[in-house]
């Protein structure tokens, strides 16, 4: 799964230009997804490799158990290609043009932001919070980690230097860049979370879970640490983290192969749930993350018969994503005392259905605000705008008992089945 990262610089570009006369910019950033570049021409010496690209499982699977358990004390998250560290590692090793680079002391390796803040604003950095998403950070001494970086041969003094999230990252065409984060943190300000337990999920195409804990917490429940932000002059404001590998991606598969073919048909189901029929879907394309971390899961369709049609079959599709979000809800509240609603933005967040599905699933209140686009809000209030007013009139969809402890049991039972699969012989 990869970018072309001079595109990327081009769409940034348009966007700018079509903005037109701006006072400030604030850039989110696409979390782990990285790559490598020449540090005195700022040419791209590798395309982007993203998030969801697997190529590394193999290789941080013969790192060992002990390995996995220094990753998780170090930098908090486990030996899983989802994060920056082996595919900086897998650039180097792979292609020669990088190689080159190191050996000529002229390579910078980092995750997007750092590429498009050094080649449009001169400025070398990256903020706290995207930095604990790579595996090479030092959790609690917020600095890159020796220990990681050699554990996956990574050259630490190519890496970006650190910074707070509104330390102000060079200018571009004159405007100043005030903000830079990673999109999911951006997204947990934008939706109001200050307050230990405050929790927001985003739907895109992946499903993100943050909850606010304050102070820095050991990963539970699959859920892992990480940094929600850090202003200048304070401390950072932790988080625990979860995710689902496919949401969004999920949804793309099923219309290509011809399950619906408009977003229309993603809402108004009626009467009894997929899942309460039997009818399950578990949304493995990519494996499942957490709490299993199980790159080898393979998705799961059971439960159909000679009377299932497309529309049971979609509408299992979004009740699997939700029950995968329910699992990181419940480990969330069991880390972080949360009784606050939880808020959801994103696309899947506009189906009414699926918000009410996923109300009744975890048993817990659910927010859609009707600002959707909230990663934007939490970069602009980041940058001292007073975005509060957007949130009025959110929708509130309340639990109404229509999932019961057997139909959880059931896709338990689904979940186990897709477990491991492409690792049978």
């Amino acid at each position: 799964m990869e970018h072309d990262p001079e595109e990327l610089l081009a769409n940034i570009s348009a966007v700018l230009a079509a903005a037109g006369p701006v006072d400030a910019i604030a850039i989110a950033n696409q979390g782990e997804s990285c790559l490598a570049w020449d540090a005195e021409t700022g040419k791209a010496l590798s395309p982007v490799i993203v998030w969801q690209d697997a190529r590394t499982a193999d290789a941080l699977a013969a790192l060992g158990p002990e390995a996995e358990a220094r990753s998780r004390a170090v930098s908090g998250l486990p030996l899983d290609p989802y994060f920056s560290a082996s595919k900086l590692a897998w650039l180097l090793q792979n292609i020669p043009a990088v190689a080159s680079a190191h050996a000529a002391g002229r390579l910078r390796l980092g995750t997007t932001d750092a590429f498009f803040l050094d080649r449009l604003a001169g400025s070398f950095r990256t903020d706290l919070a995207t930095a604990s998403r790579t595996g090479l950070l030092d959790l609690s001494a917020g600095s890159w980690s020796a220990e990681m970086c050699a554990l996956h041969g990574v050259p630490i003094e190519c890496l970006p230097e650190i910074a707070a999230v509104d330390a102000g990252f060079g200018a571009i065409a004159g405007v100043p860049v005030r903000v830079s984060i990673v999109d999911q943190q951006a997204a947990l300000y934008g939706h109001g979370c200050r307050k230990p337990g405050d929790c927001k999920v985003t739907f895109g195409t992946g499903a993100f879970l943050l909850a606010v804990t304050g102070e820095l917490l050991p990963g539970t429940g699959g859920l892992l640490p990480t940094v929600g932000w850090q202003k200048k002059g304070e401390a950072p404001v932790y988080a625990i983290e979860g995710g689902v590998y496919d949401a969004g991606s999920a949804l793309e598969w099923a219309k290509r192969i011809g399950l619906y073919d408009d977003v229309v048909e993603l809402d108004g189901f009626e009467g009894p749930t997929a899942l309460s029929r039997g009818i399950v879907f578990v949304p493995a394309l990519s494996g499942l993350a957490a709490p299993w971390w199980d790159r080898q899961a393979a998705p799961v369709f059971i439960g159909m018969d000679h009377a299932t049609n497309r529309r049971d079959l979609v509408r299992a599709i979004l009740e699997g994503i939700a029950m995968l979000t329910v699992g990181l809800i419940g480990a969330a509240g069991d880390a972080v005392a949360a009784t606050a609603p939880i808020s959801i933005d994103g696309g899947l967040s506009q189906s009414a259905s699926f918000a009410q599905f996923l109300a009744s699933a975890s048993g817990r209140t659910i927010i859609v605000p009707a600002m959707h686009e909230l990663t934007a809000l939490g970069l602009a209030e980041l940058a001292g705008i007073n975005g509060s007013t957007t949130r009025v009139d959110a929708r509130r969809f309340q639990p109404d008992g229509s999932v019961s402890e057997a139909d959880r049991q059931r896709f338990a039972e689904a979940v186990q089945r897709a477990r491991q699969w492409r690792g049978t012989e």
